[in-house]
């Protein structure tokens, strides 16, 4: 998989991500906060899969 998410880009949905899971054990503790998996995933493996359907990347320095 090439590498379509940039560094800022990453932050913002590793932060999203865990403040989603974060739901879980706190607030309203249900599990649509389950859906942060998501963006941690894509976070995580640097590939989003939308993106690559769409033609989108944030990666300033290309694909890897």
């Amino acid at each position: 998989m090439k590498v379509n998410i940039g560094a800022l880009d990453r932050s913002i949905r590793a932060i999203v991500g865990v403040v989603l899971v974060a739901l879980v054990f706190t607030g309203p503790e249900s599990a649509w906060g389950l859906i942060g998996l998501i963006p941690l995933a894509t976070a995580a493996m640097g590939n989003c899969p939308a993106y690559s359907l769409i033609g989108i990347s944030t990666c300033k320095t290309g694909n890897r």
